[in-house]
C-alpha cells in the first residue's frame, strides 16, 4: 500500500518527537545503559494508529522494554501530543513493535565471517519474522 504525503509527513514528525520522548522516559525510569532508537513510524490511512518500530540495544532487554512501553503508552502519547499539538489535530494511538533488522544483519555477518556457510546450510540463520 502506498502512503500518502500526509501520512509520510505525520510519520516523520512522530518519529523525531517520539525518539526524544522515549529516550527521556528511559532515562527517567533508570534504564541508563539501554540505547533505544525509533527506526520507523507508519501511520494508517485514517491517521488513527501509528505503528512505531523501535530498535533496542542490548537485545536481551527488548521484550522487557517493549512491555514497559506498552504499559506507559498513554503517558507517552500525552507527552508527544503536547509537543506536536500545533501540527496535529488528533494524536494517533501508538503501537510499539520490535525492529530486529540490526540483530538479523549481525547474525548474517557472524555467519559469513565464521566457519559455517549459511548458503550451504540455510538452517544456521533463523527465519525473519514478518511484522
Amino acid at each position: 500500500m502506498i502512503e500518502s504525503n500526509r501520512q509520510k509527513k505525520i510519520a516523520r514528525v512522530l518519529q523525531n518527537d517520539l525518539a526524544v520522548v522515549l529516550q527521556k522516559s528511559l532515562r527517567d525510569a533508570g534504564h541508563v545503559n539501554i540505547l533505544l532508537s525509533v527506526t520507523k513510524v507508519s501511520v494508517t490511512t485514517d491517521l488513527s494508529i501509528a505503528k512505531i518500530y523501535v530498535s533496542i540495544f542490548p537485545v536481551e532487554n527488548t521484550k522487557k522494554i517493549i512491555s514497559e512501553l506498552d504499559l506507559v503508552k498513554s503517558k507517552i502519547k500525552h507527552q508527544v501530543a503536547q509537543v506536536v499539538r500545533h501540527q496535529l489535530r488528533k494524536m494517533p494511538d501508538l503501537k510499539f513493535y520490535n525492529d530486529d533488522s540490526l540483530e538479523y544483519i549481525d547474525q548474517i555477518d557472524k555467519a559469513v565471517k565464521g566457519d559455517e556457510n549459511p548458503i550451504k546450510n540455510p538452517d544456521l540463520l533463523q527465519k525473519r519474522k514478518k511484522l
